[in-house]
């Protein structure tokens, strides 16, 4: 496996007496797309969550065991630098109420950075790292509201590029999208690769297919508690996997 970014060591997550995850190991390595699938409820979203520490917000929540990126902990770190290296897309395009221009500046902002050139060639060269330079670059005073759901989730995605993170957490990024525009978003991710580690929960089995290079299957038995069933190079998974259960759901059994 390539150099590992994240890696979590007998993982598990409470809320209050409720186990939502539990006992999880796993390497997810550097600059390559990980999917986790898994059927609704079996703790994917919540797993994604834990890396930029979004789960933190929630009341009661306790973890065990470790969780590191770049071999550091995560719950050591300072959060706001985390959420800066560990960018984040959720499943429905949230651009702010602002400009496009004022959309992908708002994190640089909040940092700090004040000159008016710095930014706009930072907007830029995140908007392009989006794929949408092209679309808006004679507009980038219009609403990010204005533009079309496939469009906005490409703002939001170059959003979290302008901090300048090392990865991205994507919670179902094109359930919301029409064909057309999730084709967009899978091409974009395939580009990103190159640069960025990108972690990706897809209910879709042939999305993460087509756009991953490792799969981690999750699943919940009768407690309700998510777990690790598999995890392994995509082509394996898709083709080979080890578990039966895992077998089960990529055949259509469940899920």
């Amino acid at each position: 496996m390539n150099n590992t970014k994240l890696e979590t060591k007998h993982y598990s997550m409470n809320y209050g007496s409720f186990r939502a995850l539990e006992d999880i190991t796993i390497q997810i390595p550097e600059k390559q797309v990980t999917a986790l699938i898994g059927p609704s409820g079996c703790g994917k979203s919540t797993f994604l969550r834990t890396f930029n520490r979004m789960n933190d917000l929630i009341p009661g929540v306790w973890v065990e065991g470790d969780v590191t990126l770049e071999g550091k902990d995560i719950f050591k770190m300072d959060v706001v630098n985390l959420r800066q290296r560990v960018g984040m897309v959720f499943q429905k395009p949230n651009p702010f109420p602002k400009s496009i221009f004022d959309n992908v500046a708002y994190g640089p902002r909040a940092n700090g950075l004040k000159d008016r050139a710095q930014l706009a060639e930072l907007v830029e060269k995140s908007l392009r790292g989006a794929a949408l330079w092209n679309e808006v670059k004679d507009d980038l005073g219009k609403s990010g509201l204005a533009l079309s759901g496939g469009e906005q989730q490409r703002l939001c995605i170059a959003r979290a590029l302008a901090v300048k993170p090392s990865t991205i957490l994507m919670d179902e990024p094109a359930s919301a999208l029409d064909p057309v525009a999730t084709l967009r978003i899978e091409e974009l991710i395939r580009e990103l690769r190159e640069k960025y580690t990108i972690v990706i929960v897809t209910h879709n089995m042939q999305q993460a297919a087509r756009v991953s290079d490792y799969t981690g299957f999750f699943y919940t038995g009768g407690n309700r508690t998510g777990k690790l069933v598999e995890f392994d190079l995509t082509s394996n998974i898709f083709t080979n996997p080890k578990d039966k259960r895992t077998e089960d759901y990529i055949t259509g059994r469940f899920g």
